[in-house]
């Protein structure tokens, strides 16, 4: 497998972990349980999210770049 498809499976499985953590936050809220650690929770998977959302987002106007210097 290739680099870009590893990083589509990271982000795939990030975006699972993310869905759970929010899930977590709204049940730990429904119950009011006052854990703060749940509510920070949702950010350990959402900042490497992002990074490689932006690389994705970013990929195809690289390839593009440099399909143009060819």
């Amino acid at each position: 497998m290739s680099s870009n498809m590893w990083i589509r499976q990271i982000h795939r499985w990030l975006s699972l972990a993310f869905t759970l953590a929010v899930i977590a936050n709204i049940v730990a809220l429904t119950m009011q349980v006052q854990a703060t650690w749940i509510g920070l929770l949702a950010f350990v998977p959402l900042i490497p999210l992002l990074a490689t959302g932006l690389y994705l987002f970013a990929l195809p106007y690289l390839g593009r770049r440099s399909e143009a210097r060819s």
